[in-house]
């Protein structure tokens, strides 16, 4: 009987953590309802009155709310993915926190350093043409090619 309960408790404890695992077509639907509920904002805000506004932006931080914390469910039952070898950043490297707007020298965001799968990180796809994902020591950065500015951060992105 103890054998029963305590197999009990252990399935209990770590089912809850496999089920929290988002699958692709989870996160695409995620992504679908932010798009549509900051549609239903715009035309809020063009034919609507406050309150119309009022749930409208209410119903979007929800979306984007959810968004948020079943990226963080799949980082976290997904960790192997997140942790990667040393990063070893171009010769002279120190590694300084940048912001969105930063310039990187070409030596920073060359082909060595790209992220190529974006997709198993669970990033948004980069924009076309000259856009690239990069990575910078812990961080992951949406760089423009042409001219090394920062679009994007992901501050702490690998463990």
């Amino acid at each position: 009987m103890r054998k029963i309960i305590l197999a009990a408790v252990a399935a209990a404890t770590l089912v809850p953590s496999f089920a929290t695992a988002q699958s692709y077509g989870e996160v695409r639907r995620d992504q679908r309802e932010v798009r549509q509920s900051q549609r239903e904002l715009q035309q809020a805000r063009r034919y609507g009155n406050r309150g119309d506004i009022r749930e409208a932006r209410r119903e979007l931080r929800e979306d984007r709310q959810e968004r948020r914390e079943d990226w963080r469910d799949y980082r976290r039952t997904h960790g192997n993915v997140y942790r990667r070898p040393a990063y070893v950043g171009p010769r002279g490297y120190r590694y300084r926190p940048v912001t969105v707007g930063y310039r990187f020298a070409p030596a920073y965001y060359g082909r060595n350093y790209w992220i190529n799968d974006y997709q198993t990180y669970r990033l948004p796809r980069p924009g076309y043409g000259y856009q690239r994902w990069v990575r910078y020591g812990r961080d992951v950065v949406l760089v423009d090619t042409r001219n090394g500015r920062v679009a994007q951060v992901n501050n702490g992105f690998f463990y």
